[in-house]
């Protein structure tokens, strides 16, 4: 690919921000056999069993943060689906639920003492249908979210969108401790006043604040041309407050083909929070073909199919996009989680969904850097209960610019920057290697930059900095217009950074 244009355009001013190469956003040629390649996570360990009464095998949705005393929360919705003579049974409500962690690998359920299951409190339920006076809640299709706008009110650090039943609005919610919650809106005493009415609403509806716009963004699910039978998508709405919401509009894939997409998991990645990450799961439905009969749980599949066929014949998985302006994404149609061989790993609808949040992990290996957390159901609709289990991916390792060993070129479009080094994210074989040219805005190598003179560099950092044979301090280069000429052997390069 080659920008013939890109000497010519107004630089790009990075300043010191990190920029995950997960786009041609700073990309102007790429040699023939260089590629932007995706890297599916790595599987851990079960974290969480929804093994208590009031959970089940539908625990589906759920979000994860760090809060600001480090603690980790995580909130999901329970529920139980029982199926017998044709028809779905429901034993329990539909609560959303809460757990911690302080590490992100072990978790514990506290008991919250909110709602009362089967004459007892002692729980770690936070919302019910039924939590408020007046109104239906969808109560497990809630996101909490903590509020780091400066604005932001006292008693109102946390909030959510809850989606009520009849009719399907979304309401604004409110809290000081994350566990007690409170309507923000309401028509006189009693009445919650919905604050978004467009939209389905019947998977996680997602809010948060955009600290890098200064505004609440909110991403939820509806049916483009009319639920239920048009296509499965999603909207975005923005607001200054939380309680006024812009037209929601429809999120737009570029060339990607079009496809059903059940849940979104947008948020900012806090390493780099100008772009947006996607984790949407993905829903197939081929109807019931000779192969249905040999994936696993044919059983259990037949029982959900004689409820509704597409029950039986619908298969999940979860994918990866990225979005520079909240409305606009790259969504890569290769699986970032795939269904694994295993009953429980697994080809079953709802299956495969991951989380919000990607938490910060100490890294499984001693002396390895750290990584991230993302955890993903499995077991959905099977059994009593389901497992919820941790992947993870190193710092901005979800996309890398890859080449083979033969060696590949690549030119950034011109740059500016501020700062004294360039830091890299990389990783090679023992036989690879990576150089970096600086150019001017025309293309020409500036002296003391140029590819002979950058050392070879060759191993597996998150934070390499880059060095030429006069060192590595580049600030007088800073403010200046440039371009980045990198020499890939065998090679993966995550992300760029200037620092000062």
């Amino acid at each position: 690919m080659t920008n013939t244009s890109a000497a010519h355009s107004k630089p790009i001013n990075i300043g010191t921000r990190l920029e995950p190469l997960i786009d041609d956003f700073l990309i102007a040629e790429l040699g023939d056999s260089l590629e932007l390649r995706m890297h599916p996570p790595v599987k851990r360990e079960v974290v969480l069993k929804t093994d208590d009464p009031w959970e089940g095998n539908a625990c589906l949705y759920r979000t994860v943060f760090q809060d600001h005393d480090g603690r980790i929360r995580m909130y999901y919705g329970a529920w139980q689906y029982d199926m017998g003579g044709g028809q779905m049974n429901y034993p329990h409500p539909y609560y959303l639920c809460y757990a911690e962690s302080s590490r992100g690998k072990r978790w514990s359920k506290p008991s919250l003492n909110l709602v009362q299951y089967k004459g007892s409190s002692r729980n770690n339920i936070v919302l019910s249908p039924t939590s408020f006076p007046g109104i239906e809640l969808s109560a497990g299709d809630t996101a909490i979210f903590p509020d780091t706008n400066p604005a932001c009110q006292e008693g109102a650090e946390y909030k959510a969108l809850v989606p009520g039943k009849t009719p399907r609005a979304l309401y604004a919610l409110q809290s000081s401790d994350a566990i007690n919650f409170s309507f923000m809106r309401r028509k006189g005493e009693d009445i919650p006043e919905p604050v978004i009415t467009q939209g389905y609403f019947d998977s996680l509806n997602l809010a948060f604040y955009d600290e890098y716009r200064g505004e609440y963004r909110a991403y939820f699910r509806d049916f483009d041309g009319g639920a239920p039978q048009g296509l499965r998508g999603i909207r975005t709405a923005t607001s200054p407050d939380f309680l006024n919401w812009s037209e929601p509009k429809w999120l737009d894939y570029g060339d990607s083909p079009e496809q059903p997409l059940y849940t979104n998991q947008i948020q900012p990645y806090a390493r780099a929070p100008h772009i947006f990450f996607g984790f949407p799961m993905r829903y197939i439905d081929r109807g019931w073909v000779a192969q249905t009969d040999y994936l696993p749980g044919l059983e259990m599949r037949r029982a959900r199919s004689e409820v509704h066929p597409r029950y039986g014949s619908v298969v999940t998985d979860g994918l990866f996009m990225s979005s520079r302006d909240g409305e606009t994404f790259k969504r890569w149609g290769e699986a970032y989680i795939r269904p694994g061989p295993n009953v429980v790993d697994s080809w079953i609808y709802g299956d495969n969904n991951i989380a919000w949040g990607l938490i910060e992990t100490e890294a499984d290996s001693p002396g390895a850097p750290p990584e991230l957390s993302l955890y993903v159901t499995e077991g959905y609709w099977a059994g009593r209960s389901m497992n919820v289990r941790r992947y993870t991916t190193r710092m901005d390792g979800f996309v890398s610019l890859h080449a083979p060993l033969a060696g590949v070129v690549c030119l950034t479009k011109p740059l500016t920057f501020t700062g004294r080094r360039l830091i890299l994210n990389y990783a090679t074989s023992a036989a690879g290697s990576l150089r970096i040219e600086i150019q001017d805005h025309e293309g020409r190598p500036l002296p003391g930059y140029s590819l002979d003179e950058s050392n070879e560099i060759f191993g597996d950092s998150i934070n390499q900095v880059a060095h030429w044979s006069g060192g590595s301090d580049i600030s007088a280069l800073s403010g200046r217009p440039i371009r980045l000429r990198f020499l890939l052997k065998d090679a993966d390069l995550y992300s760029i950074q200037f620092q000062e």
